[in-house]
């Protein structure tokens, strides 16, 4: 028997989480949970509904009145515990990952040790709320700012790194005081939301603090955001349903952090080391199938160096092992849903009639779209201008420095990108001009560190996440005067 068929049968994660209780939802739909790569069905559910929303955020406001009075030391003790626990179900998370959302070994092994850097980072946070004590110009007056948790934070998860991207908001945020409720993506409803909460729940936090509601976006997703209960809603996933979001949530005065889509580039100059950028390329363009918001959906290279840096590109996609997720060699597994094979398909034709030079793949076995590689695509192209979230390589030549810039500018995107140069400071300069939230510097774009901001520019999203900034995000400030002698106030007897 499988970890997720022995999970099933216990019927632990086919249920919502609601005030520290398993129970089913009582919304109208059964969904289904379904292997990205067999087909087969792992779970059903019954979806949640308003009344389970209402239930969750109430529980979790109830909850957070007493778990943000609560000593760091319990809560940094929690976190921990969440931390250990991970590293003793492993394997287990590991399995999950490869099963619920196609992820290979080789990503899910990374997608955990990014996770457990986030909650590890998280568990200092307890001592990091700091406040300030300002001066006066009024005789007596002591000015203090106080920093405290918001309140309730709602959680929409992601299917693509689902436990990570998910922990990112919920452990910063569970961590600073605050209650959570989580709406795990429909595809990986298990490592978006009911792990989460099982593990906390195995690390001993307060019933109510953490809860799960897990159903259809198009039914309860604007119930979940409008609900006047949260403070913050954290979302990550594509632009259009982050705009969607950030409308609605505006609409309510609510605050937001949107981390959303990109059409990130690399840049190779002239000067670059070719086989090291070719490497680096490869790995930001083909891990988790290309299925990750920072991953390489452009490479423009300069003219100088453009058929060198192609041969080298090529032979090294051509060594990559596609297929079956779990096999620890394999690098490309299938995508996230079948109609997205088609869907990218349809693209490559469209840019091969549109003159792009089709080098590799274009091919599919049922889910796996094999590696594929376009030259000479040209920027007007459908398939420069828009996130392409698969396993399909468009690589660009520029005739110089300036124009490499303009095309990676060229884009309504600006979440991430590479440069490649064999001068650093040169690499920082144009660094300087790309407008992105993150550049990196003879690396690839796929970059992500606990203790360092995360967000994009332009329409890549609103907010940062990590570090001090997720202690921004998640806690507010407030002034709160003492007046030591009393006042006099003019015209006032």
């Amino acid at each position: 028997m499988t970890l997720v068929e022995n999970q099933h049968k216990m019927g632990t994660w086919t249920k919502q989480y609601i005030a520290g209780k398993w129970v089913e939802g009582s919304g109208e739909k059964m969904l289904e949970n379904i292997n990205p790569y067999t087909g087969e069905v792992i779970a059903t559910w019954r979806s949640s509904s308003p009344d389970d929303i209402d239930q969750a955020y109430e529980s979790a406001k109830k909850s957070a009145e007493e778990w943000s009075a609560t000593l760091p030391s319990v809560k940094e003790g929690v976190l921990r515990q969440v931390s250990s626990l991970m590293d003793e179900r492993k394997e287990e998370i590991i399995q999950l990952l490869i099963t619920e959302s196609g992820s290979t070994r080789i990503k899910a092994e990374a997608e955990f040790a990014a996770a457990k850097r986030i909650v590890d980072e998280s568990s200092s946070f307890p001592f990091r709320m700091k406040g300030e004590l300002l001066p006066s110009n009024t005789p007596g007056k002591e000015n203090r700012i106080v920093r405290e948790p918001k309140g309730v934070i709602g959680v929409i998860g992601p299917w693509n790194f689902p436990l990570h991207l998910c922990l990112r908001s919920v452990a910063p945020a569970i961590a600073l005081g605050n209650g959570v409720v989580i709406k795990p993506a429909s595809d990986t409803p298990i490592t978006a939301g009911w792990l989460i909460a099982d593990l906390f729940e195995q690390a001993g936090l307060p019933e109510g603090v953490l809860n799960v509601v897990a159903g259809s976006g198009s039914e309860i997703g604007d119930y979940f955001v409008a609900h006047p209960i949260p403070k913050v809603i954290s979302f990550t996933g594509s632009t259009e349903v982050g705009r969607g979001i950030g409308k609605l949530a505006g609409e309510h005065l609510k605050e937001t952090a949107l981390e959303l889509g990109g059409n990130n580039a690399m840049i190779v100059l002239e000067d670059a080391d070719i086989e090291h950028a070719a490497q680096a390329a490869v790995f930001g363009k083909f891990l988790h199938q290309g299925q990750i918001c920072m991953a390489l959906n452009r490479i423009i290279v300069h003219a100088d160096v453009y058929d060198e840096f192609l041969k080298s590109f090529v032979s090294k996609t051509k060594n990559i092992q596609a297929g079956d997720p779990s096999d620890e060699k394999t690098l490309v597994g299938p995508l996230i849903r079948k109609k997205e094979v088609e869907r990218l398909l349809e693209l490559v034709e469209q840019a091969k009639d549109e003159g792009a030079q089709l080098l590799l793949g274009g091919t599919h076995q049922e889910g796996v779209l094999m590696p594929t590689v376009l030259a000479d695509v040209k920027p007007e192209q459908d398939i420069v201008q828009q996130e392409l979230f698969g396993p399909v390589a468009v690589i660009m030549k520029a005739k110089d420095e300036q124009e490499a810039i303009q095309l990676v500018n060229d884009t309504p995107y600006g979440l991430s990108g590479s440069v490649f140069t064999g001068n650093l400071e040169r690499g920082y300069r144009v660094a300087q001009r790309i407008e992105s939230g993150m550049v990196h510097v003879n690396d690839q774009s796929v970059n992500d560190e606990a203790h360092v901001m995360f967000g994009g520019e332009k329409s890549s999203g609103i907010g940062r996440f990590g570090g001090d900034w997720a202690i921004d995000k998640f806690t507010r400030t407030r002034w709160i005067s003492l007046q030591h002698q009393y006042r006099e106030y003019p015209g006032v007897k």
